[in-house]
């Protein structure tokens, strides 16, 4: 059926001519042609030979294209035997072939050195009884499958047909059978087969038989089409143009069809081409054609096209079949290793590895033996003042047949050997020793902000600190009562000092806070926009911390080739003898020029094999260059190295043949079958992952990443010795305090030393909760310098007269006195005795005598009843007793005795001791106050009032 443009409505059961044109490319290259000649006549024959121009590049082959003019063969025929070419092909039309060898006979081209390959699939229709004898190799495809069924069944019935038939003579029986079969006129054109049946088949053309399987194949769809729904023939008309209701459904039937006919298996794709078909390869023999293997183009490129085991040596195809190959190969883990066994090992048993596994898989597909041996000189393979060592040497010198370990292919190479496909592609990449982690220190936990950050914060916490501390001592607000209960003392205290303002800042820094709590609006704006501050700073350095002590990072010093190419610290080398050191020393690349100078000038880090290499990189400072597959071979098992960077060029690892060897193309056509099978993937995972302690580094990532890092001291040891620097210098505060506190003696023959023992054996009692205070000595004073405390106790108002107590503490720096005075005053108005109802039980206690003057301003006639002057010694509390205010009545008594206003009291000079616990002073208001209380409350305003001023 002739194919249209529109593919829906079109099925071609020819084959496509890119596959025909694929079949007789595998035909040549099975032959090993690298040189031979094309015969064509039209323009179409160049079309059809478009595939051999393509693979000529490819395969390295030499054509010559000859157009015949005019059917002159002769002269054509002549010129390539002055060339000396004897394998041709020919694309020539069916009625010209007999013409064209009969030609070609005659210039001698038809002698057992000659081999020709005619395009034609009707070659089989020609009376080849002419050159049978000439033992000159004809070869052909045919799409007629002879050994068929179906082809059998149509030659018996054509003889049924002919044996009913009258006829007069054999020529009329020819001429019948030429109606069927369309045979040539040509006398010759009946060729012979060596049955009678085949004899009949030999005149069906190829187009006979196209014609024969399309009809079948289109009443095989039209019935499945009657059978699914009820058709109905159009009728027919010669301007009537509208297409087939159901033609469209026809042709959807006829593509999945699959059958055998004559012409093979019929099938199609869904494009309707055909994809179902197989060529058979005939040539011609003493006893005629003969069927001498197949083409399938379904097969794999490898047995695509098979030849019969008996004419495999008559077509000179190479094979492998019970052949013995001398392998030669290297030990280079994990290519080829001796096995590890506690027996003896002989003969091949004595090598495991990637290569022993691929040479065994290979020898099962093309059915060859082997025989491993180690290279002589242990290495590669270099061309040395013009003569081939190692592994490539060998092939040459025919010492092995073929070398097989990580060899790489290079051009230089390939002009000495031939290399099959490759097994494996790799390029160059740097094995380096894996840096280790982020190197941890003491103060790890400042990682998470980086210096200059750190300075900031400081810089933020002292400034607002001290602009705290102005703002709280501008703001009133600020300012207050230390004593609310005593409204009318004088003095207001702020609580925001310089130390208390750092303390705050840094309580709230830390997230935990202080006793101290602004009160204005001033400050406690400041500190609402430092808790935002800290709120921010905190919770970022929280995030990032658990980042940069849980995350190990590692640190490289370089990153790629380029990187090691600029420094000379970290030396770098490859094998002394290999392809590695080649690309560096041919390459055009500055880098690289750059990077094999380095390396000329050190010689010692030139490697004589891999391990010596993975040993030096495991030292450190040394980085080594190989092929990536090594590399990742070997960080499978050492998890201390690693691959750094890309490839630096593109390679593969072959097997080295020796110049136009027939093992070359099988060898590659099983590789690629154990490529494509997924077979070549599975060794190298068994090798590399799986043998010989492989994918431990695996492991170990995936246990790493599937749990928590657990933070080591080495994290977290600075926050232990912040803790303890902390820790020591409180305690040294702890002792200066304790010095300038215990410094001065209690006596003048005391010594520090003794008085700091007595305080430190009181400190170290633990259970004690209470001390004695301690004075401050006489003789630590200044003697011209005299403190004085007054003290009202005590006002009483009976009947409008008003009478109380003071008391004068003076310290004059030698002794310690109490004046204690009785004061009497009598109303300025009279008629005012609102106060008698007070009982005496409502004086005004007032803390200053200052004050006090301004409290009894409404009185008058005051005159002093009596003074007492008294040195206290050790104030106990019967002597706490005497110092209490007297009655009212001992102060009448005191006043009418008193033959003066004042009355001196002599003082009496006695040893100054530290007071006991002071004993309670009860007052005529029922009011209750120590001795001690009074003075530590004088000493205390006089202390503020010194600070305010």
């Amino acid at each position: 059926m002739k194919q249209t443009n529109n593919n829906q409505l079109s099925v071609n059961i020819y084959p496509k001519h890119d596959y025909l044109s694929l079949a007789f490319i595998d035909i040549v290259k099975s032959w090993k042609w690298k040189s031979f000649v094309i015969v064509y006549e039209a323009n179409e024959g160049l079309m059809r030979v478009q595939e051999f121009l393509k693979e000529a590049e490819k395969n390295e082959w030499n054509i010559r294209l000859y157009q015949v003019q005019n059917r002159m063969y002769r002269d054509i025929f002549w010129e390539i035997k002055q060339n000396k070419i004897n394998n041709l092909l020919l694309d020539l039309d069916r009625d010209n072939i007999f013409l064209a060898l009969k030609h070609a006979q005659q210039v001698g081209m038809m002698t057992e050195n000659q081999n020709y390959l005619i395009t034609t699939l009707d070659l089989h229709t020609i009376n080849m009884e002419n050159f049978q004898y000439a033992k000159t190799k004809i070869t052909s495809l045919s799409l007629i499958d002879f050994s068929s069924n179906e082809l059998h069944d149509v030659i018996s019935h054509l003889r049924r047909r002919l044996r009913t038939m009258t006829l007069s003579s054999s020529s009329s029986s020819l001429t019948t059978v030429s109606t069927i079969s369309s045979s040539s006129s040509s006398s010759s054109s009946v060729s012979t087969f060596p049955d009678p049946p085949i004899r009949l088949a030999n005149t069906i053309l190829t187009e006979s038989a196209l014609i024969y399987d399309s009809i079948r194949l289109f009443a095989t769809a039209l019935k499945d089409l009657d059978q699914s729904q009820s058709i109905s023939m159009p009728t027919t008309s010669c301007t009537n143009m509208n297409p087939w209701l159901y033609g469209t459904s026809l042709m959807n039937y006829m593509r999945p069809i699959s059958f055998q006919g004559i012409t093979g298996l019929v099938g199609f794709d869904q494009q309707g081409k055909r994809s179902h078909f197989r060529l058979d390869l005939m040539t011609v023999t003493r006893q005629g054609f003969q069927t001498v293997g197949s083409w399938d183009p379904n097969e794999l490129a490898y047995k695509r096209l098979k030849i019969k085991p008996e004419w495999q040596s008559t077509f000179q195809i190479g094979t492998l079949e019970n052949k013995t190959l001398r392998v030669t190969t290297i030990l280079n883990d994990p290519y080829c290793m001796y096995t590890e066994s506690s027996e003896t090992k002989i003969g091949n048993e004595r090598f495991e590895g990637y290569i022993i596994d691929l040479v065994e898989e290979l020898s099962k597909i093309l059915g060859f033996k082997y025989i491993f041996k180690l290279v002589d000189d242990g290495v590669y393979g270099t061309n040395e003042n013009g003569e081939w060592n190692g592994l490539i040497g060998e092939v040459i010198k025919k010492k092995a047949d073929i070398a097989v370990v990580d060899l790489t292919i290079t051009s230089k190479r390939a002009e000495a050997v031939d290399f099959t496909l490759p097994f494996m592609n790799t390029g160059i990449s740097i094995l380096f020793k894996k840096p280790t982690t982020k190197v941890t220190t003491l103060f790890s936990f400042l990682s998470p902000l980086s210096s200059t950050v750190w300075c900031y914060v400081l810089a933020a916490y002292v400034g607002v600190s001290t602009v705290l501390f102005f703002v709280g001592r501008m703001s009133p607000y600020e300012w207050e009562n230390p004593n609310p209960c005593r409204q009318n003392d004088g003095v207001l205290e702020n609580n925001f000092s310089q130390l208390n303002s750092f303390f705050f800042t840094i309580g709230s820094l830390m997230q935990q806070g202080s006793d101290l709590a602004p009160k204005a609006m001033s400050t406690r704006t400041i500190a609402g926009l430092w808790y935002f501050f800290t709120l921010i700073m905190i919770s970022s350095y929280t995030a990032n911390l658990a980042a940069f002590l849980t995350v190990e990072k590692v640190i490289y010093p370089i990153k790629d080739a380029e990187d090691l190419s600029k420094q000379t610290t970290i030396e770098y080398g490859c094998l002394n003898s290999g392809s590695t050191k080649a690309f560096f020393r041919e390459s055009n690349l500055s880098t690289f020029k750059r990077m094999f100078e380095f390396m000329k000038s050190r010689p010692h880090v030139f490697m004589a094999k891999n391990e010596d290499g993975r040993k030096r990189v495991e030292r450190g400072n040394y980085a080594y260059l190989m092929e990536s597959a090594s590399i990742e071979y070997i960080i499978e098992r050492n998890c201390n190295l690693t691959q750094i960077g890309g490839l630096l060029d593109t390679k593969g690892y072959g097997i080295a043949t020796r110049k136009r060897s027939k093992y070359r193309n099988l060898l590659s056509e099983a590789i690629l079958k154990l490529q494509e099978s997924g077979r070549l993937l599975e060794l190298k995972e068994k090798w590399w992952k799986q043998k010989k302690g492989g994918g431990q580094c695996i492991d170990d990532a995936k246990k790493s990443s599937s749990s928590v890092t657990a933070l080591k001291m080495d994290n977290v040891g600075g926050v232990f010795v912040v803790l303890i620097g902390g820790l020591a210098l409180a305690f040294c505060v702890a002792l200066c305090e304790f010095w300038f506190h215990t410094k001065t003696p209690h006596k003048a023959c005391d010594v520090v030393c003794e008085e700091l023992s007595k305080d430190l054996k009181f400190a170290m009692m633990c259970q004690s909760k209470t001390k004695p205070y301690r004075y401050p000595s006489p003789r630590s004073r200044s003697i011209s310098s005299t403190e004085s405390f007054n003290t009202v106790l005590s006002p009483n108002i009976i009947n409008g007269n008003i009478s109380f107590q003071t008391n004068n503490i003076i310290d004059d720096g030698n002794n310690l006195k109490i004046h204690n005075k009785m004061i009497g005053c009598s109303s300025l108005n009279s008629n005012d005795d609102d106060d008698d109802d007070n009982g005496g039980g409502g004086g005004i206690i007032t803390n200053s005598l200052g004050q006090m003057h301004h409290s009894i301003s409404q009185y008058s006639n005051c005159q002093i009843l009596s003074t007492t002057t008294t040195t206290p010694a050790v104030i106990t509390a019967a002597t706490a007793a005497t110092i209490s205010q007297p009655s009212l009545q001992n102060q009448r008594q005191q006043q009418s005795s008193s033959s003066s206003n004042e009355l001196q009291t002599p003082t009496t000079s006695i040893q100054y001791l530290p007071p006991p616990p002071p004993s309670s002073l009860s007052t005529t208001n029922g009011a209750t106050i120590t001795l001690t209380e009074q003075i530590e409350l004088e000493m205390e305003q006089q202390q503020r009032r010194r600070l305010i001023l």
